[in-house]
């Protein structure tokens, strides 16, 4: 039987521990350690490993992973500099270059992680990886194939465009979606009422380019009723974001 591949997880935020969760359920990985500050955020792991918030208990282990902010990735990083370790970033849109440890990589799932209890279907989230050294690089390979069905190698670029496009496609659609709460909301009406809309434009996406999925007033150039929406949202919010998006879809099917 192959030796198992070694992890130690270093935070205790919404990635931590969802890569905590898939690592203790696979056989053939092991998480050695997980590190944090604050212990209670990591206090679900102690039966199955060994947490710490004392950087003089950390053990080796194949890879460390930082699951930790942006912000703090290069001067935490620079305290694990003598290890001689892989040391990896989970984060989107910073560069490999942050690392200050003398084996450096990135490992990035490509979703949006909140801390519940939901478990995640790794196997369908992308992995995007990067290292410094080509060993480096297989062993990263290694760990992203055994969690997940797509793993990508992509520089910071990539993963940059990447992490940028998430936004549009997600933290943008989701205010959007905070935005006809709101409507509804003042209008006496249940937000579950678009839920079979929500699902069957995802759906879409998934089997045609968005822009040939692309329908609406705007899309039709329909000038009344964009005048009627206009005159009917209540907030200068809404009415602006409203314009924005018609005038960017008209853009794009050719009618401004």
């Amino acid at each position: 039987m192959d030796k198992k591949l070694t992890i130690n997880i270093f935070g205790g935020g919404h990635v931590a521990t969802h890569l905590a969760r898939e690592i203790l359920s696979h056989p053939q990985l092991q998480l050695n350690q997980i590190y944090n500050r604050h212990l209670p955020a990591i206090q679900e792991f102690s039966d199955n490993t060994h947490i710490t918030n004392s950087l003089s208990q950390i053990k080796k282990a194949d890879i460390f992973i930082l699951a930790i902010s942006d912000a703090a990735i290069e001067d935490f990083s620079n305290k694990l500099s003598w290890f001689d370790t892989l040391v990896v970033h989970t984060a989107g849109s910073l560069p490999m270059s942050k690392l200050k440890t003398k084996r450096k990589g990135v490992f990035y799932p490509f979703q949006s992680f909140t801390k519940t209890k939901k478990q995640i279907n790794f196997k369908e989230i992308p992995i995007l990886i990067e290292a410094s050294k080509t060993n480096d690089l297989n062993l990263l390979a290694q760990l992203g194939h055994l969690l997940s069905n797509k793993v990508i190698i992509a520089d910071s670029k990539k993963r940059q465009a990447l992490h940028i496009a998430g936004v549009f496609a997600a933290n943008f659609v989701n205010h959007l979606y905070t935005q006809a709460y709101n409507i509804l909301k003042s209008n006496n009406l249940p937000f579950d009422l678009l839920h079979p809309l929500i699902l069957e434009v995802a759906q879409k996406v998934q089997q045609m380019p968005p822009q040939e999925a692309q329908t609406g007033p705007a899309a039709r150039n329909d000038q009344k009723i964009i005048d009627k929406h206009l005159t009917f949202l209540n907030t200068d919010n809404q009415n602006k974001i409203y314009k924005l998006l018609t005038e960017s879809i008209r853009k794009e099917k050719n009618h401004g």
